[in-house]
């Protein structure tokens, strides 16, 4: 039996949005930008997912950019934005708990005369409010803070933090690709100025993802061309997969709830077993306000690679951290900024679940990890040490 639960990382195809991307390969492969029949029917269709995804947010219609997914509607909003809007300020706020794309983009404007400061977070790896005010500065444009985290699933105060930004009149940036179909989005209530969204994060096809500007906010953009998506983002529109990513949407608008709620159970069942069977294991991230499909553990005394291999040859798929960044030896940024030791940081272990996982997959985690755990201790010196001394 393979257990895959790792969807934090990528997640399969819903077969019905394959079906409605299908027509969009070789029947219907109309170009918007033609000016005969096939680039009118092309333009409509692309009108009438743009018209779904803005429904999804409570957004404009005229506030959806396409993008080729989260990584590139993360560089468009804040390297488009702060470069558009140098002349009010060169200072950028992110938390420090932000995915790596957001890291690198900060690294990217800091080299070209902004300044970026990181906002710590708790022990959970929460954004506080009062921390994040006292880092504004009249130089102050824009402030990016990631709906929740990808990697420990905590769910930050966001309509707090826009509205906090509203009234300072600063933009404000999330990057709700973790949320996305599992937190209801809602542009106008949590005073977003920024979104970034992902296709394949909601079941969609890979490479595909929006950017919801908000209407009067500008843009420099970053790709320049024929001019296409409001002359923010230029290139030929994906029609395929921007009809999967709406049909996705339309998909979860339907499901979420019941989804959400079975996603929770199965959670919360992992969280109470592992943490009853296996002794010196703690849950990362904030107890209560997290993703409904994240479980992630910290086991002392033992690396998190030597699980997950472990996990591998019984056929379980999990994570120790965020896909992104996997292949680096580095512990998790987000680990360490709430206060882990490195050592603490090497030995977690994540599971996201999704809408192809069965209670089995949760069963067979619990079955399973408490002797690979007490395998790899009694293997492990460290571990020995502190039996000895306890």
């Amino acid at each position: 039996m393979n257990s895959y639960i790792d969807d934090q990382s990528a997640k399969p195809v819903d077969p019905r949005v394959i079906e409605a991307m299908t027509p969009y390969f070789h029947e219907r492969f109309g170009n918007p930008s033609s000016l005969h029949g096939e680039g009118d029917e092309a333009t409509k269709v692309l009108e009438g997912c743009r018209r779904t995804i803005a429904g999804f947010m409570n957004a404009g219609l005229d506030e959806i950019i396409f993008t080729s997914g989260a990584t590139e509607s993360n560089n468009l909003a804040l390297i488009g934005y702060a470069l558009r809007n140098k002349g009010k300020g060169n200072h950028i706020i992110i938390s420090e708990v932000e995915h790596i794309s957001i890291h690198n983009i900060a690294k990217y404007l800091e080299k070209n005369e902004f300044t970026v400061s990181k906002l710590p977070v708790d022990q959970y790896g929460k954004v506080n409010l009062h921390k994040l005010e006292s880092r504004i500065t009249p130089e102050t444009i824009l402030i990016s803070i990631g709906y929740a985290s990808n990697e420990i699933g905590t769910i930050q105060p966001i309509a707090e933090i826009g509205q906090l930004a509203r009234e300072k009149g600063i933009a404000f940036h999330s990057d709700t690709v973790a949320a996305e179909g599992l937190i209801p989005l809602d542009v106008v209530r949590d005073s977003i100025d920024l979104m970034t969204l992902s296709s394949n994060d909601i079941y969609g096809p890979q490479g595909v993802g929006v950017l919801y500007v908000r209407k009067g906010i500008r843009l420099n953009p970053l790709i320049i061309g024929g001019g296409q998506e409001r002359g923010v983002r230029s290139g030929t529109e994906n029609i395929a997969g921007i009809v999967g990513m709406s049909a996705a949407v339309e998909i979860m608008g339907r499901e979420m709830a019941e989804e959400v709620k079975r996603l929770a159970g199965y959670r919360d069942k992992l969280i109470k077993h592992i943490l009853d069977r296996i002794p010196k294991s703690h849950l990362n991230g904030h107890p209560t306000d997290r993703l409904a499909n994240n479980a992630h553990f910290r086991f002392e005394a033992i690396e998190g690679e030597s699980l997950l291999l472990s996990l591998k040859d019984e056929g379980v798929s999990a994570a120790t951290g965020s896909a992104c960044s996997s292949k680096t030896l580095e512990p998790s940024h987000t680990l360490i900024s709430t206060g882990l030791l490195h050592e603490e940081a090497h030995g977690s272990l994540e599971f996201t679940f999704g809408r192809f996982n069965q209670e089995a997959d949760v069963d067979r985690v619990i079955e399973i990890l408490p002797p690979i755990v007490e395998r790899l201790r009694k293997l492990s010196p460290l571990y020995k040490k502190e039996e000895v001394t306890t």
